[in-house]
C-alpha cells in the first residue's frame, strides 16, 4: 500500500498545534513525526511524486511527499447535517449524493452524515433503505445516516432499536415543526426520547413551535403579506426559544437523555441551551454559517422575489430585533464557550425555478440553502477575525461532530490509527465564493447565497482515507470512493 508523508506543516488539533509531519500508510495515519531539520520537500504547489528515496522516521521509504510548508494540516471536515436528494413534495433538493459530496470535498469536508427521512405514514426501515440506494456507489467521501422519525408509533419505536443494533444508525431526529408531515407531539417526542435513552442513542430536535408558526403564516397571508421576508417574520426567535426550552424539559423528563438541538439560530434559543448545560443536563447544540453571517435585511428582504433564494428554517434573522450585542455575536460567544458544540450546514439547496412556486405565497417556497462546500472556509473567517482559535475551528468543524456522533477516533482528528482524512489548509489563499467568473462554487444549485463573499484561506490538498481527492484546483476523486459508516454509540461527552 502507498505511503505518503505530509511534511513541513503545522498540525492543528482541537487541543493544540505543533510542527510535525504526518505519515500515512495506505488508508490510515501511521505516525505523527517530530519535525526534522530538512523540513518538507517539493515546490509548495501541491502533491509531489516521491521516488522511493525519502525516508520516514523509521527509515522506511515513502511513495510521495506532500509539501505543507506554511500550511495548516488539519483533520478532514465532518458535516453532520446535510440533506442530499431530499424529496419535498414533488421537488428534490438540488445536490445528488455525487454532486454534493464532490462539492464537500472541494471545501475540505471528508465525511457527511445525511438524514434518511420517514414522513408520517411511511416505514422507517423502508426510508433508510431508500437512502442507502441513493448514496451507494455515488459518494466521493465517506458518509453515514441519521434517521428522521416523522411518525412516532410502536412500529417506528421498534425500528429505532433495529437501526441501532444492525445498521449503525445511532441518532434520531424529531420535529416540533411542519404539522401534517413531520411534526410530533410532545408525548410522541417523550416516548421516542425514552427509547433513545434506553439505547444510548442521541435525540436530535428541530425546535420551532410549528403549531403557532402555522397560525402566524395564515394570518400574514390573509393580510396580503406574501413576500419572502415574511417567512422570517412569521417564525420569530421566541418560538424557536420556546421549543428549545420545551425540548430540554422533555429530555430531562425522559431521564436526562442526550439531546442535540439542530441549526440553532438565535440568542434567545441559545440561552435555554446554556441554562440546561449549566444544570448538568446532556444538552448540545449546533449552529450554521448562515446564522453567523447573514441577516434578513440583506437576504430575504431584497427587492422583488430575489429573497426567495435565502429561505431556510429556522429563518435568517433580522439585524433590528437582536438583543444585546445581537444574535450573531451571541452565537460566536456560544461557540467559544462550547454551549454551541458543532457547526454544520443544513445543506438543502433548491434551484431558482423551484423557488418560483412561492410567488404570491412565501409558505410555498421550498426551504433550504447550500453551504456544504463553504463551511470550513466561512468558519475559518472566525479565526481571521479573532472570534475563534485555530483549535476551536478544528473542534467545531471536525473533532466534536465526529466524537458526538460515533465516528471518533476514526474521523475528526489526526492520530495514529485514524483514517487518513487530512486537509492541507492554505491560510493565505484569497478566495471569492459564488458562480461568477473566477469564483468558487461546485454545488448543483444555480445560485449561491454566498455570492461575492471574499474569504481568506482554503483547502489546498484534501485526502480521503489516504487518497488525494482535491489538489491545487484539481478534483482527483471519483464517485464510489466514499464508504458507508456504521456509527457507534457515543459517550456524549459534555
Amino acid at each position: 500500500m502507498a505511503r505518503t508523508l505530509i511534511a513541513g506543516g503545522t498540525v492543528v488539533s482541537a487541543t493544540g498545534r505543533s510542527g510535525a509531519d504526518v505519515l500515512i500508510d495506505g488508508e490510515t495515519i501511521a505516525a505523527i513525526l517530530p519535525r526534522r531539520p530538512e523540513g518538507g520537500s517539493g515546490d509548495g504547489n501541491g502533491v509531489g511524486a516521491g521516488d522511493g528515496s525519502r525516508a520516514d522516521g523509521d527509515g522506511a521509504t515513502v511513495d510521495r511527499v506532500i509539501d505543507a510548508s506554511g500550511m495548516y494540516v488539519i483533520p478532514g471536515g465532518v458535516d453532520v447535517h446535510t440533506h442530499l436528494e431530499l424529496p419535498v413534495g414533488d421537488l428534490t433538493s438540488a445536490d445528488t449524493f455525487e454532486s454534493g459530496t464532490i462539492a464537500a470535498a472541494w471545501g475540505g469536508v471528508t465525511t457527511i452524515v445525511d438524514f434518511a427521512s420517514q414522513e408520517q405514514g411511511g416505514d422507517v426501515r423502508d426510508s433508510l433503505a431508500a437512502w442507502h440506494d441513493k448514496a451507494a456507489g455515488h459518494c466521493a467521501i465517506d458518509y453515514g445516516f441519521h434517521q428522521i422519525i416523522g411518525g412516532v408509533d410502536d412500529e417506528s419505536l421498534a425500528a429505532m432499536r433495529e437501526l441501532v443494533d444492525h445498521e449503525g444508525v445511532t441518532s434520531f431526529k424529531l420535529f416540533m415543526a411542519y404539522p401534517g408531515r413531520l411534526y410530533s407531539t410532545d408525548g410522541q417526542i417523550l416516548r421516542a426520547m425514552q427509547v433513545a435513552g434506553e439505547l444510548g442513542a442521541m435525540t436530535m430536535i428541530h425546535a420551532e413551535n410549528g403549531i403557532a408558526i402555522d397560525v402566524l403564516v395564515q394570518q400574514a397571508l390573509a393580510r396580503g403579506d406574501t413576500a419572502p421576508a415574511f417567512h422570517s417574520r412569521t417564525r420569530p426567535s421566541e418560538l424557536e426559544a420556546e421549543a428549545v426550552h420545551r425540548a430540554t424539559v422533555l429530555a430531562d423528563t425522559a431521564g436526562n437523555v442526550p439531546l442535540y438541538i439542530v441549526h440553532l439560530s438565535s440568542a434567545d434559543a441559545l440561552g435555554h441551551v446554556a441554562a440546561a448545560r449549566a444544570e448538568g443536563r446532556n444538552v448540545f447544540a449546533e449552529t450554521c454559517p448562515q446564522y453567523l453571517y447573514l441577516t434578513l435585511e440583506e437576504t430575504l428582504a431584497k427587492p422583488g422575489f430575489e429573497g426567495a433564494d435565502y429561505v431556510c428554517s429556522p429563518p435568517i434573522r433580522s439585524a433590528h430585533d437582536r438583543g444585546g450585542h445581537g444574535h450573531a455575536a451571541d452565537l460566536w460567544a456560544g461557540l467559544r464557550s462550547d454551549d454551541l458544540a458543532v457547526v454544520s450546514t443544513d445543506h438543502c439547496p433548491f434551484c431558482t425555478a423551484d423557488r418560483q412556486r412561492g410567488r404570491g405565497d412565501f409558505s410555498k417556497i421550498p426551504n433550504g440553502i447550500g453551504t456544504i462546500e463553504h463551511r470550513m472556509e466561512l468558519m475559518y473567517q472566525g479565526v481571521v477575525a479573532g472570534e475563534l482559535t485555530l483549535e476551536r475551528w478544528v473542534d467545531t468543524c471536525c473533532t466534536a461532530p465526529a466524537r458526538m456522533f460515533g465516528l471518533a477516533p476514526r474521523k475528526g482528528s489526526i492520530g495514529v490509527g485514524a483514517d487518513a482524512d487530512v486537509v492541507v489548509w492554505d491560510p493565505a489563499a484569497p478566495t471569492t465564493l459564488g458562480l461568477g467568473d473566477g469564483r468558487k462554487h461546485h454545488m448543483a444549485a444555480d445560485h449561491s447565497v454566498w455570492e461575492g463573499f471574499e474569504v481568506a484561506g482554503r483547502a489546498r490538498t484534501v485526502l480521503s482515507r489516504g487518497e488525494v481527492i482535491v489538489d491545487a484546483d484539481r478534483y482527483l476523486g471519483r464517485p464510489g470512493h466514499g464508504r458507508y459508516l456504521p456509527r457507534s454509540l457515543s459517550p456524549h461527552l459534555r
